[in-house]
């Protein structure tokens, strides 16, 4: 197992099917300079919209940070991370 996998990080959004969503995740990762593993987003029938964001060479900490901020955002209904 390679030490980027060791510090694999899954941050989880679930939002309204707003176009800015996806813009509002990823400039959080742009603003510390950091470019995702892997970006997934799925639009649910239902009008939700799901996004999974992976990152490695970041503190579970800051993705912590990120995701409050997030969770504080009009058309963020929640966000969370994890280790996947």
């Amino acid at each position: 197992m390679s030490l980027d996998e060791l510090s694999l990080l899954r941050l989880r959004v679930v939002a309204d099917a707003d176009p800015t969503a996806l813009v509002r995740v990823l400039e959080r990762f742009q603003n510390l300079n950091v470019v995702p593993r892997k970006v997934l987003g799925e639009v649910c029938i239902t009008g939700v919209f799901h996004v999974e964001v992976d990152v490695t060479g970041i503190a579970e900490g800051t993705l912590e940070r990120i995701a409050a901020k997030l969770a504080e955002t009009p058309c963020i209904r929640s966000a969370s991370w994890h280790r996947p």
